[in-house]
Order: structure tokens, then sequence, then C-alpha cells
């Protein structure tokens, strides 16, 4: 998949960075792809279809039981193109992060539009109102600016929305501290482009408490048993 230097979406991308709104702080992603395969990606594209067609040869599943997919019948080579370019997606958005072995059932596929838009609408209302006071960007409500871009970029009306299930231990969404998180994919066939939005809110009370605890577990550690400083004597092999 290739990365899509878009301009507006790299506005806003870089808005999302860091966005302080008292209590907590925002992170956000905010990228296009183009779902052309290429390289390590083709390769690992072979590797996954071929997989998610044994699996669905062998399970023993009912023909409905394989339509009911978010990503619609893996029966169908088109479907499985679809889950592998959302798996793909994650993998470069993350790249310390492997999600090679994520199947069908770790995403969900939306409904349309409007829940996804609302959820994105409520959760950033905050945010709206520090893009609103921050010199070079609260030109225009930030919520439209978003929603122009996406557009501009993956042309929604032609799009079908997914979301990745998270299981809050092995992926960027596992953090303690975080208050609440959001992530949909817009695929467009046609276009045969992606667009992936991720925001989460991260308590800067929990996140400092994390820290504390971090460093009383590293000292606690490093402490001798019997509590007397440890005043960093030679060893024989300093000496």
């Amino acid at each position: 998949m290739k990365f899509l230097d878009l301009s507006p979406l790299a506005r806003i991308n870089s808005f999302l960075d860091h966005v302080d709104v008292g209590e907590y702080v925002v992170y956000g992603d905010l990228e296009a792809y183009s779902c052309k395969l290429a390289g390590l990606d083709k390769k690992l594209s072979r590797s996954l279809d071929q997989e998610v067609q044994q699996v669905a040869s062998s399970s023993g599943s009912s023909p409905l039981e394989l339509s009911r997919s978010p990503v619609a019948p893996l029966t169908d080579a088109s479907s499985r193109k679809t889950l592998i370019y959302l798996i793909l997606t994650l993998n470069h958005i993350y790249p310390d992060y492997d999600f090679s072995q994520l199947r069908a059932h770790h995403f969900r596929k939306e409904a349309g539009l409007a829940r996804s838009e609302e959820l994105v609408d409520t959760h950033l209302l905050e945010v709206s109102k520090v893009w609103e006071n921050t010199p070079g960007f609260g030109e225009a409500p930030f919520l439209d600016t978003l929603w122009s871009a996406i557009d501009e970029a993956i042309d929604l009306k032609d799009c079908d929305v997914y979301s990745y299930k998270s299981d809050g231990e092995t992926d960027p969404f596992g953090e303690k501290a975080t208050v609440w998180a959001f992530n949909f994919f817009f695929y467009n066939k046609k276009m045969k482009r992606i667009l992936y939005l991720a925001v989460k809110a991260v308590s800067k009370a929990a996140a400092d408490e994390d820290k504390d605890d971090e460093e009383d577990s590293k000292y606690a550690y490093n402490s001798d048993d019997d509590g007397e400083p440890d005043y960093g004597m030679a060893n024989e092999m300093d000496i």
C-alpha cells in the first residue's frame, strides 16, 4: 500500500498529534493509502489470502455463517482483499505492532456514515475549541475542515465504513490512562483507497500515576534488601 501525502489531511494530522484539552490530552492519526500493493505488502497479502481461504474451507462453517463476516463472504476474493487492506493499514500506521494475525471477527462494519460522524463530532467537541484558538488553524470550524478533507480524499458517499475491535492489551489502544478511543476505516472500492481515522484521549492524572508507579517499581527493583544506600562500589572487573 502506498501512503498518500495529501496536504489537507497532513495539516489536520499535525494538529491531532497533541491536543491539550485540560484534564486529558487527545492524540489522533489521520492517513490515507492507495490499495495498490507492492513489495512486502504483496507478499503478506498472498500469505494472508491463503490463510483466510484455508480457515474458511476447513472451519466447517456453512455458507450462511461465512456470509456474516464483517467484510462480506470470505469465500469471495474481493471480501478477503478488503480484510487484507484493513490489516495492512494497521500495520502501516502502527509499525511497532504486528496485526498480521487479525481476522474478520476483529473488525466491525458500521451501518453507515451517520453513526461514525456522530461519534467523531461528539468526542472532538473540546478539540474543536482548541483548534479555534490555535494560530494558523482556526480560520474555519474544525469539524467542517475535518470532514471536508476526508471527503476530498476518499469521497465519503461511496465508502464502506469499518472499525477495529481493540482487545485493549496488544494494540495501541491499550494504554491504561485512555479515557476514550475510536477508530474508523473509510474504504472506497472504486477509488481503491482507504482512509484511517483514530483518536484517543489520555488522562493526564492517570498517565502521571502510571509514570509514578513505574518509577516506584524501578526503585524497588534496584534497591538492596536491607534498605542501605547503594554507593556503587567497584567490583573486580571495574578494578
